[in-house]
């Protein structure tokens, strides 16, 4: 034989595309080529696949090679095709067998004495050959990332010539065995305890009501209240992932060079990017489009300190991820969409200086300073609470124990089940349309309502995000409806509107 066909699969953001990778070798001067738009990554694995194939004992055919990677319109990049390859040499060579070939997809990186080195975005490599109904055969380093892929087919090698073994049936290779998720799989990263917060009863509530709704949320106080320590406890109070979002969350990480943590599997991710990133760094970016931080955040956390920091322009990026859930960016020949259901959860100064009323801002510079955060942007965040400072003494006579993180988050994940079983979706993703069945007002609170909604001239998606919250507080009331005073807490949490219109006002008087 001189024609072998093998099955593998390209990277293109969070899709892995089949590759036919076919291999003639033919009489005539020794020459090894590779076609069908590969990068410099792959150009460059006919020097590791001859090194490779050597060193494990097999004969390199000294005639003339052609490599096609079909499509030949799809770019090909990374070392994944290097096993591939010399599969499809040897099988071309008639060096391994052809007999079941065809019920098999390759991926991984040669080393030059034929190790396996391990690739990345296998989660995704392992859904598409699952739903192909073909086994995969990947790095031993790759073999614990996919064994979390349900019904996928697996076998891990560490060295190019096990293939021999069990293609030739002297010694088959097991597969690996599929993970079994349990409850230790959603420890938490660290000892962060919202038990370690004193005092702030306001801002706990308001954590407790986001966390249970999955809203945005924004603290405004002075430096020292509270507000990163509050944000940085609210994974250890949100509800576990399902196995499906961990899924989801894990294959947006494995296409980027970061590791998954296993152990934590479960515990939703948080995102914590310095206020000085761009947005490629927060949307993604890059000649071949790779995820950025909202997408790093997928299903779980992304927390920005320091808010008006930020550039306005790198801001305004988020205002579509945040309604619709993911992000696209497009180049010149193709484009590429992840996943970005990220919880905000923001903090911020109320002044350039950090105080108010300290008479080292004039109500203009205060305004300047707040007005670095656009109006469209702020009325995606559901919840704008302010951090009041701690009293004095606070510390030495507090003597009252505070509510666990675990307390806590199980009031949560009831709150979020109840809302699961009744709309199939979280109170803070609710539609236009949801809000119509499931936030029905009586003729007295919804004149209210609208008369607040006048008087404090806010924006239409305003209104809809008062009445996610006003749901969320009355799921955790245990409530069927929603009551005046439900509506009433939603209406508390807009300080931001309130300090904006004081400010405007006292520059016009």
């Amino acid at each position: 034989m001189t024609l072998s066909c093998v099955y593998s699969r390209a990277r293109v953001g969070l899709d892995s595309p089949l590759v036919t990778v076919e291999v003639h070798i033919a009489n005539g001067l020794p020459a090894f080529n590779i076609v069908g738009l590969p990068e410099t990554s792959v150009k460059e694995s006919k020097d590791r696949v001859r090194s490779a194939i050597i060193n494990c004992g097999y004969e390199f055919p000294a005639k003339r090679i052609t490599i096609n990677l079909a499509p030949a319109d799809l770019p090909k990049e990374g070392g994944r095709f290097d096993l591939p390859i010399a599969v499809g040499i040897l099988l071309a060579s008639e060096q391994l067998p052809n007999t079941t070939i065809e019920q098999y997809e390759f991926a991984g990186e040669l080393a030059l004495s034929g190790a396996l080195r391990p690739i990345i975005g296998e989660i995704p490599l392992a859904i598409a050959t699952s739903q192909a109904q073909r086994t995969l055969i990947i790095p031993e380093q790759n073999a614990e990332q996919t064994s979390w892929v349900k019904h996928a087919k697996v076998h891990a090698i560490s060295h190019l010539s096990q293939l021999f073994q069990h293609f030739t049936r002297q010694i088959s290779l097991p597969l690996v065995t599929p993970q079994q998720v349990t409850t230790t799989h959603h420890a938490t990263h660290n000892t962060l305890d919202m038990a370690d917060v004193v005092g702030q009863p306001l801002a706990k509530r308001a954590l407790e009501i986001a966390a249970s709704g999955a809203h945005n949320l924004l603290f405004i106080g002075p430096p020292g209240t509270g507000k990163t320590m509050l944000a940085s406890r609210l994974p250890s109070i949100l509800p576990p992932m399902t196995e499906a979002e961990a899924l989801s969350s894990a294959a947006i990480k494995s296409i980027t060079q970061q590791r998954i943590n296993t152990q934590h599997w479960l515990t939703r991710p948080f995102r914590a990017p310095h206020h000085t990133a761009s947005a490629a760094a927060l949307v993604g970016g890059g000649g071949q489009p790779k995820p950025g931080e909202i997408s790093l955040a997928h299903n779980g956390v992304l927390f920005l300190d320091e808010l008006p920091e930020f550039d306005r322009k790198v801001l305004d990026v988020l205002r579509e991820p945040m309604e619709a859930g993911e992000v696209t960016i497009s180049r010149a020949n193709h484009k590429q969409s992840f996943p970005a259901k990220f919880q905000l959860i923001a903090a911020m100064n109320p002044s350039p200086t950090g105080f108010y009323n300290d008479k080292r801002s004039t109500p203009e510079q205060v305004l300047r300073y707040l007005n670095r955060l656009s109006g469209p942007f702020l009325d995606r965040i559901d919840i704008q609470l302010e951090v009041a400072r701690l009293p004095r003494g606070l510390w030495s006579n507090n003597e009252q124990v505070q509510e666990s993180s675990a307390v806590i988050q199980q009031r949560v994940s009831a709150c979020r089940a109840h809302q699961i079983a009744r709309q199939g979706k979280a109170n803070a993703y609710l539609t236009s349309q949801d809000l119509k069945t499931y936030c029905q007002l009586s003729a007295d609170d919804n004149e209210f309502l609208e008369l607040a909604i006048e008087r404090f001239r806010l924006s239409t998606r305003t209104h809809h995000r008062l009445l996610k919250i006003a749901r969320t507080i009355a799921d955790m009331a245990q409530s069927t409806t929603i009551e005046n005073a439900h509506i009433v807490e939603a209406l508390s949490y807009r300080a931001m509107d309130r300090l904006l219109r004081h400010l405007t006002d006292t520059i016009s008087a």
